[in-house]
């Protein structure tokens, strides 16, 4: 019996899990790291890189024009218990000043190591000559609505992942394998699955980006057939837009523009923040029944009596859609803004070049 209960005592001393030594402290349980960001569609960047190791909020709301977002302080609050705070970087937000001075958080200042530009690495369109302001909302150092192209949401992408490595590098294999997944699924997305699987999803972005991905598809062969052949995704789809000009409200579409060769050719705001003059109005009428520029897209914000008004006086279809995620159910992540972008307008003008 003695033998017995020596054994069983032995055996539950080994299974049984070793105490920690004298002293020690337990393993702390990691906290997520605090997210701002002051639009919603780089809080969901930001959340496709995170994951579950991070809490996002937003600033802007999802439909609210993010040039007039009203700073509150619930909003510095925020930023003082941010550990990454993530803008455009340019003269998109001008409110951020108010409310980074009003949070008191050195980390998140610009130059800290929670600050993120959304704009670093990304070449920038629509640089205006003359720095002035006089004429309206006139952004001095270029056109900042960046996440209309895929590819420099992508950057985007990269750049809030290297501000969370700086602010949780002990991380940082979680991060780089998000950015990872992420990449791959946009140039899926971008290009189509065979095009990546045939070139590379970075050797289709470097072609891309350099202006002449259209031109080597077009003149080169994989396996027997033209690589323009195997092209899918957003590219695919958007080969109804290539060439086609367009009227559009706002100048929120140069980057998307670049991409998929389409063109604003007027603008309903002859500045942006300015209200159109009836005489500009009545050019842009005459634009769309005798020049041939038969969509009218506008952004959801947008007065949409005043967008529909507009394009029923020169006979066009009206698209509004939104530019930030969380603005409709199906536009949750970024994919499905993509997603309404090209479709709607892939939409429109195939129904005023098929009527």
């Amino acid at each position: 019996m003695l033998t017995t209960t020596l054994v069983l005592a032995a055996l539950l001393s080994a299974s049984a899990p070793a105490a920690p030594p004298p002293g020690a402290l337990p393993s702390p349980v990691r906290a997520p790291v605090r997210v701002v960001a002051t639009l919603p569609v780089y809080a969901s960047l930001a959340k496709e890189i995170g994951g579950a190791e991070v809490t996002v909020m937003s600033i802007a709301d999802p439909g609210e024009d993010a040039h007039f977002v009203r700073p509150k302080p619930s909003f510095a609050l925020e930023l003082k218990r941010a550990d990454l705070f993530i803008t455009t970087g340019l003269d998109l937000e001008l409110w951020v000043p108010t409310l980074l001075d009003k949070a008191g958080n050195p980390d998140v200042l610009e130059g800290g190591r929670g600050y993120v530009s959304a704009h670093s690495g990304i070449v920038l369109l629509d640089i205006p000559a003359a720095a002035d302001r006089s004429a309206g909302d006139v952004h001095i150092y270029g056109n900042p609505h960046l996440h209309t192209d895929p590819l420099r949401a992508l950057q985007i992408a990269r750049n809030i992942a290297a501000g969370l490595v700086r602010v949780a590098p002990d991380r940082r294999g979680v991060w780089e394998s998000n950015l990872a997944s992420f990449e791959d699924r946009l140039h899926r997305r971008l290009f189509g699955e065979r095009l990546v699987d045939a070139l590379g999803g970075p050797t289709l972005e470097r072609l891309a980006l350099s202006g002449g991905l259209t031109r080597f598809l077009g003149s080169q062969q994989h396996q027997g057939r033209p690589l323009r052949e195997l092209a899918g995704g957003w590219l695919k789809q958007a080969e109804a837009l290539e060439g086609q000009r367009i009227l559009c409200y706002h100048k929120s579409w140069a980057y998307f523009e670049e991409r998929f060769g389409i063109t604003c050719a007027e603008y309903v705001e002859v500045k942006p923040g300015i209200p159109p003059t009836p005489r500009h109005v009545a050019r842009l009428v005459e634009l769309m029944k005798n020049g041939g520029v038969r969509v009218l897209l506008a952004e959801t914000y947008f007065d949409r009596t005043k967008v529909d008004a507009v394009a029923q006086r020169g006979g066009a279809t009206a698209v509004v859609v939104p530019v930030q995620t969380g603005a409709r159910p199906a536009v949750g992540d970024y994919f499905g803004l993509v997603d309404v972008w090209v479709g709607s307008l892939a939409r429109a003008v195939g129904a005023v070049a098929h009527p």
